[in-house]
C-alpha cells in the first residue's frame, strides 16, 4: 500500500482497543494496515480507509 493511502491510528485509540474475541491487547501494523492482536487468537483485523473493522467475521487468522 502506498503511503499516500496509509491512515495513521491516535495512541489514545490504540490503547482502548481490544480484541472483540479474546479481549487481548492490539497493535497496529502500518504496512499492512491492519491491527493485530497480540493475545491469545493472534487474529488481524483490517482497517479501511482509516476505518477499524473490528468483526471476529472480517478478522484473518494467523496462517491465512
Amino acid at each position: 500500500m502506498s503511503s499516500e493511502n496509509a491512515y495513521t491510528l491516535s495512541k489514545t485509540l490504540l490503547d482502548i482497543l481490544a480484541c472483540p474475541a479474546c479481549k487481548g491487547e492490539i497493535q497496529h501494523d502500518e504496512a499492512a494496515q491492519k491491527l493485530v492482536c497480540v493475545g491469545e487468537c493472534q487474529r488481524r483485523y483490517p482497517i479501511r480507509e482509516g476505518i477499524p473493522v473490528m468483526l471476529i467475521d472480517e478478522a484473518e487468522m494467523p496462517g491465512e
